[in-house]
């Protein structure tokens, strides 16, 4: 379901910049990330500029989504997952994924990348989301993860030569 709003309406903390919002609620199945990435790919390339980093997006998309089904609601198909996907006409993109679970500990998340964590089999997906999107956030006790990848728009004097 999708639908169109002018940002600056809504709070006067957003830019004014008018965006798309596609929101979906999706049961808890580890089959359906890849399809939902795809889907969800292809609505913010109508947005975005395209310059490498959809695979950065698409990477942190499909961690949030894995963490959301597999750690948040114990892939139990009856618990959904609601994804928030916004896009600006300027190609900023933002996502607020939530599952049903109890949430955790955001703070007692291990670094990955530590000698003694990296052999670790799990504990990289918050790493890759950190490091791929521009900002990361979690919300409800880790119930919630919400990420943000800015504008990537050319000065319009760099569109025109183009």
């Amino acid at each position: 379901m999708a639908g169109a709003q002018d940002a600056s309406r809504t709070s006067p903390a957003f830019r004014s910049v008018p965006f798309v919002e596609l929101r979906e609620s999706l049961p808890s199945q580890i089959a359906i990330i890849s399809p939902l990435v795809d889907e969800l790919m292809r609505f913010i390339a109508r947005f975005r500029n395209s310059d490498g980093s959809e695979v950065n997006i698409e990477t942190a998309l499909h961690e949030a989504l894995a963490n959301a089904i597999v750690h948040g609601n114990q892939e139990d198909p009856r618990k959904l997952v609601c994804v928030a996907c916004r896009c600006t006409t300027d190609g900023e993109v933002s996502f607020r994924i939530q599952d049903e679970g109890q949430g955790f500990d955001t703070a007692s998340v291990l670094d990955p990348t530590t000698i003694e964590n990296r052999l670790l089999p799990h504990g990289r997906g918050i790493y890759l989301m950190k490091t791929l999107m521009d900002d990361v956030s979690f919300e409800q006790r880790g119930a919630v993860v919400c990420m943000h990848k800015a504008s990537n728009a050319r000065p319009s004097a760099a569109r025109k030569s183009a």
